[in-house]
Order: C-alpha cells, then sequence, then structure tokens
C-alpha cells in the first residue's frame, strides 16, 4: 500500500521501493492508533530475515510501492486503544511477524512488512499492530535491566525460533528422531537447534557456506556442504536406513553447488534422504505463478509448480507438513524456555547496527557475509 506521507510526526524505516539489490532509510508517519483494538508499539529491536531477502531480491511482494520492510520486533507498548484489555503502556512485547486478523477460522495470516494493506515494516522505530490482545507475546523482559542479549533471544520468536520450531513439529518429530535440515541460515540454525533441544539423536545441516557450517557444528550439529559432493549421498553413507526427519528450511531460491538456482532440489533432496514412514517439512518460503508488478519486478521467473518424485514420496508412506510459521502457536514455550535460560538461539546474531546502515547489511546478508542482522533503536 502506498505511504501515507501527509503527517508531519514522524520516524526513521526503512522502505523498498521496487528496485531490486537496494533498501532506502526514509522518514515515515509515526503510526497512530485507528481502530479501538489497536496498540502501537515503540520498537527497540529488529531483524533482517531470510525471507526480506526475496523482496531485496525483486522475486515477490505487494505489486504497488514503496512500504515497510520488516517483520520481526520486540518493543514496549507506547500507545494502546481503549478495547486493548491485556496490555498497558510500558509492557514489553514480541510483535510477531504476522499478526491475528481479529477473526475465527483458517484466514491467511496477515503479515508485517511485506505491503499488506494496513500492517507496515518492523524495520523502524514504531508500529501499529492490530487486534492487539491476540496478537502480541507480552515477556518478562524490562528495558533497563541491560540485559540485551536476553532481549534479542526474544527477538528470534517473533518469526526465526517459531519457524524452526514449528518445522520440526511439522515433520512429526519424536524425541530421538535423526534431522537432516537443509539450509543453515538463521532458520535452519533454528531448525537444527530446535531439534537438539527437543531430544534429536543426531541432527545434520546441510549449506554450502562455510561459516553457517562452523556454527552448526559449534551447537552439536553434523555438517554437510554441498558443495564437496550430493548431500543425500553424504547422509545416506552415514545414514544407511535414512533420515526421520528431513527439512527444508530453504525454499524457492535454492541453489545447488555451483550457486544456479534449481527449481524443486530440496524438495527432492528430502524425499530421497527420508527414511521409510518418515516425515518431511517445508518450511522455506515457495511463492510463484506470479506476474512481475513493480514491487516485485522479477516474480515471473519463479515457476508455479515444480517437478516433485510423488511415487517416491508415496512408496516410503512419508508424512509430509508444510506452512507458513504461525508464532503464536508456539509463544509460551519458546517464551518459557528463554526465560528460564534453556534456550539461547541469538548464538545466530552476527551484527548488531543502527537504521542507518541498514542497506549496507542488507547486501552483507544477501552476500553471505553476515548469518542474523539485528537493528537496535534507542
Amino acid at each position: 500500500m502506498p505511504l501515507n506521507t501527509t503527517l508531519t510526526a514522524t520516524m526513521r524505516a526503512v522502505a523498498w521501493f521496487g528496485q531490486p539489490y537496494n533498501v532506502s532509510v526514509i522518514d515515515m508517519p509515526i503510526p497512530s492508533i485507528i481502530n479501538q483494538t489497536d496498540a502501537v508499539v515503540r520498537i527497540t529491536t529488529s531483524a533482517i530475515c531470510g525471507s526480506d531477502l526475496h523482496f531485496y531480491h525483486g522475486y515477490t511482494g505487494a505489486a504497488d510501492v514503496p512500504w515497510g520492510l520488516g517483520h520481526e520486533a520486540v518493543g514496549y507498548v507506547s500507545e494502546v486503544g481503549d478495547a486493548v484489555s491485556s496490555l498497558q503502556v510500558g509492557d514489553y512485547v514480541i510483535i510477531p511477524d504476522n499478526a491475528h486478523d481479529g477473526h475465527y477460522g483458517q484466514n491467511h495470516p496477515l503479515s508485517f512488512g511485506s505491503g499488506s494493506p494496513g500492517y507496515g515494516g518492523l524495520q523502524a522505530e514504531y508500529a501499529r499492530v492490530p487486534f492487539a490482545d491476540m496478537s502480541l507475546i507480552p515477556i518478562p523482559f524490562n528495558n533497563n535491566t541491560g540485559n540485551t542479549t536476553k532481549e534479542l533471544d526474544y527477538l528470534m520468536i517473533s518469526d526465526i525460533f517459531s519457524t524452526g520450531w514449528q518445522a520440526l513439529t511439522y515433520s512429526g518429530f519424536e524425541p530421538g528422531d535423526t534431522v537432516a535440515v537443509f539450509g543453515a541460515g538463521p532458520v535452519g540454525l533454528m531448525a537444527a537447534y530446535s531439534a537438539l533441544l527437543r531430544g534429536a539423536s543426531r541432527v545434520y545441516s546441510v549449506d554450502q557456506v562455510p561459516s553457517r557450517l562452523q556454527l552448526a557444528s559449534s551447537i552439536g550439529a553434523i555438517p554437510i556442504n554441498f558443495n564437496t559432493s550430493d548431500p543425500v549421498e553424504q547422509i545416506i553413507s552415514l545414514e544407511p536406513n535414512g533420515i526421520t526427519r528431513a527439512l527444508d528450511c530453504v525454499g524457492f531460491e535454492a541453489v545447488n553447488a555451483t550457486g544456479h538456482r534449481i527449481d524443486g532440489i530440496v524438495p527432492r533432496n528430502l524425499i530421497s534422504v527420508a527414511a521409510q514412514q518418515g516425515g518431511i517439512a517445508i518450511a522455506g518460503v515457495y511463492t510463484g505463478g506470479e506476474n512481475s508488478t513493480q514491487g516485485a519486478p522479477f516474480a515471473d521467473q519463479i515457476p508455479a509448480q515444480v517437478p516433485f518424485d510423488v511415487a517416491s514420496l508415496w512408496e516410503k508412506g512419508l508424512t509430509v507438513g508444510s506452512g507458513i510459521v504461525l508464532p503464536l502457536e508456539h509463544a509460551r514455550e519458546l517464551v518459557d524456555l528463554v526465560a528460564a535460560d534453556r534456550a539461547t538461539p541469538s548464538f545466530v546474531v552476527s551484527a548488531v547496527v543502527d537504521i542507518e546502515q541498514v542497506p549496507e547489511y542488507y547486501r552483507r546478508f544477501s552476500d553471505h557475509l553476515e548469518q542474523k542482522v539485528v537493528i537496535r533503536f534507542r
């Protein structure tokens, strides 16, 4: 949705103008209460997500530009509507990457930072959150404590920790299972970390970026570099009966060893590596079959369908799970794990930057020079 520039009170925010490999930091209006179920949150930390790179690369997003980027944030409530009953000004909260739409049913989640009307980006100093009672996740945190690491741990729940946790659940995981996670970006590392927290016997982390694989190894995962040789063959040589649970944490931008995007390569690898009666999960973003627009100039390069080995899937009797993350479904258990120091997902953070540095760090993140970039507002 085009930005409203008629208000005078402004904030700094990251915006997408439809130019691939380029984002801008601009002045945008500070949001205010529109509906009495809204809250306004003063954001203290935000982050750049791997799915933000799909916009950055020009593959997906709303047609009309400009719009604000970002869908991960922690902050404190600065204003509430009269109908908000469970929150008050000063409460520290996680803003999940998608918000409740105020209706009961199987509606598509409404996402921040993708150009959806009424849902601005979270790489900004403030955000309006609709249906705040049902959307915001309170956390036992006080900005005066100075525990910035703990704040970053909570920030990971807004998307990537929840996504990794849910991907494992989608696969049908049970303690003692073996797990292969394709992709060691932020979500893939969170999936591997979740598997280890939940009692996996062995976890394999598949990627080609050495720094990612080193980080995976540091948490106890077994690194598999697909630049060396076929990752399925590497894993099967160690697990002749196959892997109990295999996860796609890459999505439609997956590449082969030569760096070329290969449609459907990871889902096919999941089926190949999975054990009889095992399970696979697709947590990486898949889109396709869309026309290019000003907001997504390369959308037509992504096919609507990808080759998929249904025969092997059927013969192995595999369970399949997939979908968009819903952080609210796992918020309570993940908040409790962080509060009890049982989970420290902020180990993935490689840089904490000021908002004016964000264009440079989008480039660094896209070039695999950073693992996870956090934006700090004060």
